[in-house]
């Protein structure tokens, strides 16, 4: 499968890059295509103030199922702007009933090689008047998905230095726990794997294991944790070839891991892990022998509660990233509501160095602008997961918020002026997650 190669290039010599997004509930891949008016060449500190993020949005039930079909929401971040603030563009999905999810683009800085992609090192782009949408390039069926891999619910993309694309299943196409990744090799896998990343001078990949979609889209029951449907492993793998060389169990401490980040230098043989139920930051590293270790570097006290489904809550760290200079590591605790910075220039003694609010709901996906000194928050995770634990979110919509980031001391602070309600949106409250940067991101980009 090639529909996600490289960069491509239009008739008249125009470059377009390609936002690759997994719909969760009904297993497609949309391809949403970005035309860009200009190019620039730059470094990641050095990006303008004016740009876009783009989000996905999905929609509320009405009578026990959705209306209308989620979209792509485009975000206007320049305080500069009359539209500041607000959602400037939506690009419906074709279906009713999907789940818009993640997204990844179709190339990063790892195919600087690569003289037809669009993105070598970091492109920045500037947009002229009417060119703030995305338009729909392609998408992959359900079936075709099965019929050549046998898998399902598809959720984390990411480009390798080839110029194709690989994507994470949480699943088979029943909705067991037998995950595994296509376009790059078709197995069967150990575990659903949701966090994949890979260090390429390690020749290492890495993979989490979250929980069988059979058990999570039902939303979360705690008897499925005793019955072994979500997961407590990271699975080490040979690159590129994709062997399994070791299995990681991280136990009751590393209960439900989730997105896998290798520090940006690809010259580091060390990583972190949030595990939401287990409340920590599980940091995985090199030995002197050539295996994997792992051990707690960072810890939520769970919090005592009433009427509650356990007497003690955990943090639900579900959201992980580091700063691009790997300075700082942001994680979200999305039960309890908070999100912290993390000083980790020593990897394995991190410090905290900021704490930000409490949110309406909880925080849940962010974004660090290349400066890294503009964080970005959404505060939905999955609409049967947001309906159980925050139904008052589900019930007015979402939001996205900015936090002013400390770069040289540490700290966070809420920025007043910037708000994005998705509660007054065109076809009523919808849910907010994921935040894409046109120009790659910390989340995105890995180096070679």
């Amino acid at each position: 499968m090639q529909e996600f190669r490289g960069g491509h290039k239009k008739k008249d010599g125009e470059m377009t890059t390609d936002l690759v997004a997994c719909n969760i509930q009904w297993r497609r891949m949309i391809a949403a295509r970005r035309d860009r008016d200009t190019l620039l060449l730059l470094m990641p500190c050095r990006v303008p103030e004016k740009h876009f993020y783009m989000l996905p949005a999905f929609t509320q039930e009405q009578e026990g199922r959705r209306q209308k079909a989620d979209y792509l929401a485009t975000v206007d971040v320049d305080p500069s702007s009359p539209t500041y603030s607000k959602v400037v563009h939506r690009l419906r999905m074709p279906y009713v009933g999907d789940e818009l999810h993640h997204s990844g683009w179709n190339a990063c800085s790892s195919c600087h090689a690569d003289p037809l992609a669009a993105r070598r090192s970091h492109i920045c782009n500037r947009y002229s008047k009417g060119s703030k949408g995305s338009t729909l390039h392609k998408v992959i069926e359900p079936h075709d998905i099965i019929e050549k891999t046998g898998l399902g619910y598809p959720h984390t993309a990411h480009c390798l230095a080839s110029g194709d694309v690989m994507v994470s299943c949480l699943g088979d196409k029943e909705g067991n726990a037998q995950g595994s990744e296509f376009l790059l090799w078709e197995k069967a896998g150990h575990s659903p794997f949701l966090g994949i990343s890979y260090q390429p001078r390690h020749k290492i990949m890495i993979s989490s294991s979250f929980g069988a979609p059979a058990a999570f889209t039902k939303g979360f029951d705690l008897q499925h944790v005793s019955d072994g449907l979500y997961g407590r492993h990271l699975h080490i793998y040979s690159w590129p070839e994709g062997e399994l060389k070791q299995t990681l169990d991280l136990g009751n401490a590393g209960l439900i891991p989730l997105e896998i980040r290798f520090l940006h230098n690809p010259n580091k043989d060390t990583g972190f892990v949030g595990c939401a139920l287990g409340s920590n930051v599980v940091r995985f590293f090199k030995k002197s022998d050539g295996s994997w270790g792992h051990e707690v570097s960072i810890s939520v006290k769970p919090l005592k509660v009433q009427n509650w489904i356990l007497a003690e809550m955990p943090s639900a760290t579900i959201f992980v990233f580091i700063s691009l200079d790997d300075r700082f590591l942001y994680l979200s605790n999305w039960f309890h509501g908070d999100i912290r910075q993390y000083n980790i220039q020593d990897p394995a003694n991190p410090k905290l160095t900021g704490q930000g609010h409490k949110l309406r709901g909880g925080p849940q996906m962010m974004q660090l602008s290349l400066d890294g000194k503009r964080l970005y928050v959404t505060n939905s995770i999955f609409s049967a997961w947001d309906r159980q634990f925050y139904p008052e979110v589900v019930e007015k919509g979402g939001h996205m918020l900015h936090i002013d980031v400390d770069t040289e001391k540490g700290g966070l602070a809420i920025n007043p002026n910037f708000y994005v309600d998705f509660g007054p949106e065109p076809d009523g409250p919808s849910l907010a997650h994921e935040i894409r940067y046109p120009g790659g991101d910390c989340t995105s980009d890995i180096w070679i």
